[in-house]
């Protein structure tokens, strides 16, 4: 329990330094801004198919495409990794 309880203790401690502007130690991953649409051309999907295949409204869809929103977390990792491995995340969710 000590291991553990040390542990969150110094990641919140490096995540409040951060978050403050000071010197950390912590490790951030950023993304990109990212044209969602070309992603979804170059998959060959519609709209509709694109929003289908990975669990979003096709509204969200259009938001994120007209640059009205902006998707964040895991919407924002997957399609990183839809940008750059098209083929293989198709083949996980089934679609081709």
């Amino acid at each position: 329990m000590n291991k553990a309880f040390e542990s969150v203790r110094r990641g919140l401690k490096e995540a409040i330094e951060f978050t403050e502007g000071k010197p950390s130690q912590a490790v951030v991953h950023s993304l990109d801004a990212m044209d969602i649409k070309n992603i979804r051309v170059k998959a060959g999907m519609t709209q509709t198919e694109f929003a289908l295949a990975f669990g979003i409204s096709v509204s969200t869809l259009r938001h994120w495409e007209r640059g009205d929103r902006n998707p964040a977390g895991p919407a924002l990792v997957l399609l990183n990794v839809m940008d750059r491995e098209p083929d293989a995340v198709l083949r996980a969710l089934s679609c081709r």
